[in-house]
């Protein structure tokens, strides 16, 4: 599976969805935010999934788990989807070709997810935004961050207002999360239309 998995890793790259860093390192770097989030959950949203990072390693990793990889860009839903066929996990990571905002207040997934996960989606305030709405209550969003954390990014007055914790910052094998919990079903106002949370971003 692993060379299954790099060889969609390459094709992304070609394609112009990964970074130019080298893939062993990007694969890694997943890897380590997978470790970070320790005991598997029975399901997960990756927020903007690009070219599959961490989507479809945090899938490969948890066997039991449902997935479903959301992005925006057709093309790169298409190369998703075709991952997921090649890695034999169509069966349970669905990709959604959808904007956040609207995906997010859709019946199917909204306040559905233990877990949301994003690496490169947008600034704070507009991951947590757009991350909130897919959440259960309990459930707790997980944003990449730069190598050790940087609180400061993450205002609490903000996260408090769409009903998330001020940030953990879990650190290890070279990668850095922050982690927000959020403890009651998101409100009905999050996330905004689509575009506005960018436009007019909680915190800046």
């Amino acid at each position: 599976m692993a060379g299954g998995l790099d060889a969609a890793l390459a094709r992304a790259q070609r394609l112009g969805f990964l970074g130019p860093g080298p893939l062993d390192d990007q694969r890694q770097h997943a890897a380590s935010l997978v470790a970070l989030l320790g005991t598997p959950v029975a399901a997960f949203v990756d927020l903007g999934s690009g070219g599959g990072l961490p989507g479809l390693v945090l899938a490969l990793e948890w066997p039991s788990a449902r997935g479903v990889l959301l992005e925006a860009n057709g093309r790169r839903g298409a190369h998703l989807a075709s991952a997921c066929a090649e890695l034999s996990i169509a069966d349970r990571v669905d990709v959604v070709v959808a904007r956040a905002e609207d995906a997010a207040r859709d019946d199917r997934w909204r306040a559905q997810f233990p877990l949301v996960v994003a690496r490169a989606f947008g600034p704070p305030a507009v991951t947590a935004e757009c991350g909130v709405g897919f959440l259960a209550p309990g459930g707790r969003l997980a944003v990449s961050e730069p190598p050790g954390g940087d609180p400061g990014r993450w205002d609490v007055e903000g996260l408090a207002a769409l009903g998330l914790s001020p940030p953990e910052l879990p650190t290890g094998g070279g990668a850095s999360l922050a982690v927000m919990t959020l403890a009651d079903p998101p409100g009905p106002r999050w996330p905004r239309r689509a575009g506005v949370p960018a436009q007019r971003p909680l915190w800046r």
